[in-house]
């Protein structure tokens, strides 16, 4: 690799940012620009490269067609076909990028763009609050049904994308070099968490508490018995100690935590009907009443029955319980590779990346318990992006002896 990038490797790197950058707020704008970088990868003559996951994610891929082709409505599962096109985020990213300086700037211009989005859902969350005065109604219910989503279209989505961001940042602060960039990111981290907390995203809020967790441990350890009272302290604030409430004593009907064990068990019926290949790609919401276990009382609690709210049973019931495992196994492998390389040892360049990547899967595999997360583009798109910077990081970590 030529130590000085020519024009169109320049260019290739500018839209592969763009590109992971773009999709914080639009998903055309940021698949547009992953195609320009493709384009220019290939124009460059640069040898194109792919993280060392081609195996696991070569056969979730492959998985995925055959449940595909052995579901009774293939036409109806081709938008999972087409996500694939997001996968090249993991071959353009790991292609372009070329110094762990283009990492942190990344997530600088990451936490820039996400700053303004967590801006604008303040605005949204004081628009809620001016409407629920002007319905006489109280907050909480007001809100709950239809809550902040930033530059995104839904709140889970918002706050799946605050979380990665959250971790990378917090580990380029924590851990990573100085810089007069400093105070903008604490003030950035700062936006990002309250609009975080704001969302009353309840899985989402115990996924960056524990990766929070992990990074602190590796920063500033005393400061862990510290965190649980710093985030007792947000329940003061009226709707996050309602909504932390119910996660054990829901408010009847519309929180109920019971639409979760309905989804959850429905998706088991379909795993055990359909073990190896599932019932297909996007066959879940079509066939969800035919799998209702006969015991669970009708009318089904209030909720979004179009998946399962949970990445390990979603993949099995739509695309087989091999799939779901070839998913895993990337996870595993990545979290093995990046573990290992902290053993041998990384310079701080490299440990800050290292780490907050490996904090942002332990959001995405916490949070996955309750949400289908990496069936969102955007979050898969932000996903990806990481292990790529990930297997960045560690590529020059001296072999063991």
């Amino acid at each position: 690799m030529s130590s000085t990038p020519s024009p169109l490797q320049r260019y290739t790197f500018c839209a592969a940012l763009g590109a992971s950058a773009a999709i914080l707020f639009s998903i055309a704008v940021s698949q547009i620009l992953l195609g320009v970088a493709f384009v220019l990868l290939l124009a460059s003559r640069q040898k194109p490269r792919f993280p060392p996951i081609k195996l696991p994610l070569g056969l979730f891929m492959l998985g995925t067609v055959v449940s595909l082709f052995l579901s009774g409505n293939p036409a109806l599962g081709l938008p999972q076909i087409k996500k694939f096109f997001v996968f090249l985020f993991a071959l353009v990213v790991y292609s372009a990028f070329r110094k762990l300086s283009q990492v942190r700037l990344a997530v600088l211009v990451w936490s820039g763009i996400a700053s303004l989005s967590a801006i604008f859902s303040f605005v949204q969350f004081f628009r809620f609050y001016e409407g629920s005065q002007e319905a006489h109604s109280g907050f909480y219910q007001f809100y709950i049904g239809s809550r902040i989503t930033g530059f995104m279209s839904h709140w889970m989505t918002l706050g799946g994308e605050e979380m990665i961001i959250i971790m990378m940042l917090a580990a380029l602060l924590f851990l990573g070099p100085a810089g007069r960039w400093r105070t903008a990111g604490w003030t950035a981290l700062g936006l990002l968490i309250v609009s975080l907390a704001l969302g009353l995203t309840r899985s989402i809020w115990i996924g960056t508490f524990l990766a929070g967790i992990y990074l602190i441990w590796f920063w500033k350890r005393w400061l862990v018995p510290i965190v649980p009272l710093l985030a007792a302290a947000m329940l003061f604030f009226a709707p996050v100690r309602e909504r932390a409430v119910s996660i054990f004593h829901s408010h009847g009907d519309m929180d109920s935590n019971q639409f979760r064990v309905v989804v959850w068990r429905t998706g088991m019926e379909m795993i055990r009907a359909h073990p190896w290949f599932g019932v297909g790609p996007e066959e879940v919401k079509p066939q969800f009443d035919r799998y209702v276990p006969p015991d669970i009382p009708r009318p089904l609690p209030s909720g979004w029955y179009g998946h399962l709210h949970n990445i390990y049973i979603q993949y099995a019931a739509e695309r087989g319980i091999p799939t779901m495992l070839m998913m895993m196994w990337l996870i595993a492998k990545v979290l093995y590779d990046l573990s290992r390389a902290l053993r041998r040892g990384v310079s701080n360049q490299q440990r800050w990346i290292v780490h907050g990547v490996i904090a942002v899967i332990i959001g995405i595999l916490v949070e996955g318990v309750a949400e289908y997360n990496l069936g969102d583009s955007e979050v898969l798109t932000l996903f990806l992006v990481c292990v790529s910077f990930g297997y960045l990081a560690i590529e020059n970590v001296p072999s063991e002896s």
